[in-house]
């Protein structure tokens, strides 16, 4: 097995009284995606959030490309896109992502060159040249997408990134993450659709108050149940039950 590139090793966040993630471990390679699953208020994104070197655990660990996540060595192989991912509206595409290769230390032909190829793949040659404040909100995220993915990361840590997406969109960001995954990228994504997950992950992991129910392949995790949602919602109804 590959040396694993995003790590959370028995990691809890607590706001006071408010356990939002306990000890959570899982561990992602180069070259698959998981899936963290669960619904709303679940502590999908602050688990994502210490995964990015965001928010400070509790206790345990959370490392990237091997590298404890606050430090600016572990970020540089971090692409994270959240749903409070932002553009400048005034700015067109071209220009924001320019801003942001900047940011990364990129050089401006190196910039260029990721450009080329990130118009073509996100279909974004079209959009480009527009300003940011006029795009749909499909365009919108894939220009957020190749902010995310510019200096070419490691990881990639995506939060809900099909929410509020129609279904040609969020088909199109399935088939670009796959393509990540093809070059050897640690993917690690939230969702509540649970259907898309099936699509995507190789693995995915059942978040629930909290605490991990269960990780493992789509199969493995259904067990006998006929989908993930009916897996879910059994184990939601078990962990509710020992509560």
């Amino acid at each position: 097995m590959p040396e694993p590139l995003a790590v959370l090793d028995s990691t809890s966040k607590s706001f006071g009284a408010v356990h939002a993630v306990v000890e959570l471990s899982l561990s992602v390679a180069g070259g698959e995606i998981y899936g963290l699953l669960g619904p709303n208020g679940a502590g999908k994104t602050t688990a994502l959030r210490m995964l990015a070197g965001l928010l400070a655990p509790t206790a345990g660990r959370a490392l990237l490309a091997g590298r404890d996540a606050k430090t600016t060595e572990a970020k540089r192989h971090l692409g994270y896109l959240s749903g409070s991912t932002g553009l400048f509206g005034r700015l067109t595409g071209r220009e924001v992502l320019d801003y942001f290769g900047q940011i990364h230390g990129m050089a401006r032909a190196r910039i260029r060159e990721r450009l080329r190829g990130l118009a073509q793949a996100l279909a974004l040659e079209a959009v480009l040249d527009r300003r940011c404040e006029v795009l749909s909100t499909g365009e919108r995220q894939r220009v957020s997408i190749a902010r995310a993915v510019l200096h070419d990361p490691a990881v990639l840590i995506l939060d809900e990134p099909t929410s509020g997406l129609d279904v040609l969109a969020s088909r199109f960001l399935r088939d670009f993450v796959r393509g990540e995954r093809q070059r050897g990228k640690a993917v690690v994504f939230s969702t509540h659709y649970l259907a898309e997950a099936e699509l995507l992950c190789d693995r995915v992991g059942f978040l629930h108050h909290g605490r991990l129910l269960s990780q493992g392949t789509p199969a493995e995790v259904r067990g006998g149940a006929g989908t993930l949602e009916e897996a879910f919602l059994a184990l939601a109804d078990r962990d509710k039950g020992g509560a």
